[in-house]
């Protein structure tokens, strides 16, 4: 915990060259969004962006045994080659490097109970790293479903309350969420959860029977939303106190 009180966080960060549209001629960097930073500060955090140096375990093992939790957010597709996925449907940009440093930190924090936190791609990474295995393009594995990829590109905003998930009863994230039975949730992806993880229960179902939250039950907090909470205010519907209960568990974590 840093000296003001507040547990310190990692958020893990992207390549800047997988985002389209990037010239050609930056040099090699790592970024993220600052929602999921703001809403960590806003809850009570202290944030630091983690790099993506799995190619030095050593130095990724320092920086993740001075976080007291680590929060893993949205962006490119998992690769499928890391669960077993066969898919001819679409596949975005992909991101070696970061799922190779996020796979370690979430395993790392699952096997040593350090608090987690997953938004997005973050949820399915988190399941992925337990062992579980994703749909690689749900329009193409799982025509059947509702439409789930509400992207900016299409003319869509980041809030855009697109649909309904059930939240299950007894869960830590229905007490996050204020013991509410359904919220409405924006929803940005087109990959989804297959197969859970090993030791992961669904918290949060949408109406087509598609997985959108997990956690695994316990006196730890790891929790996964496939939604982007990050986007509206504390007590709102889909958000609750969701990132005041993961700051409090990284607090805790600080002082055992």
């Amino acid at each position: 915990m840093t000296g003001t009180g507040r547990p310190l966080i990692g958020v893990t960060t992207q390549t800047l060259q997988v985002i389209d549209g990037v010239p050609a001629d930056l040099p090699p960097s790592w970024v993220m969004n600052q929602y999921y930073v703001r809403a960590l500060v806003n809850a009570g955090a202290a944030p630091v962006l983690v790099p993506l140096i799995s190619s030095d375990e050593p130095a990724l093992r320092g920086v993740y045994e001075n976080l007291d939790g680590i929060l893993f957010p949205g962006g490119v597709d998992v690769d499928p080659d890391l669960y077993g996925g066969e898919s001819k449907g679409k596949l975005d940009r992909l991101d070696a490097d970061r799922d190779a440093t996020e796979l370690l930190l979430a395993r790392w924090a699952l096997e040593g109970k350090k608090p987690v936190l997953g938004l997005c791609r973050g949820f399915q990474l988190l399941n992925v790293a337990a062992g579980g295995t994703l749909w690689p393009d749900l329009a193409h594995d799982r025509p059947e479903m509702q439409k789930h990829d509400y992207f900016p590109s299409q003319g869509f905003t980041r809030s855009h309350l697109a649909h309904s998930v059930d939240v299950q009863q007894g869960t830590r994230l229905c007490d996050a969420l204020g013991a509410r039975h359904s919220v409405m949730v924006n929803s940005m992806h087109h990959q989804g959860i297959r197969e859970l993880g090993e030791h992961l229960v669904p918290a949060a179902i949408a109406p087509d029977g598609l997985v959108e939250a997990l956690e695994r039950p316990g006196d730890s907090f790891a929790i996964g939303v496939q939604w982007h909470p990050e986007m509206f205010a504390s007590g709102e519907q889909s958000v609750g106190r969701l990132f005041e209960e993961f700051v409090e568990a990284a607090r805790q974590e600080d002082r055992r």
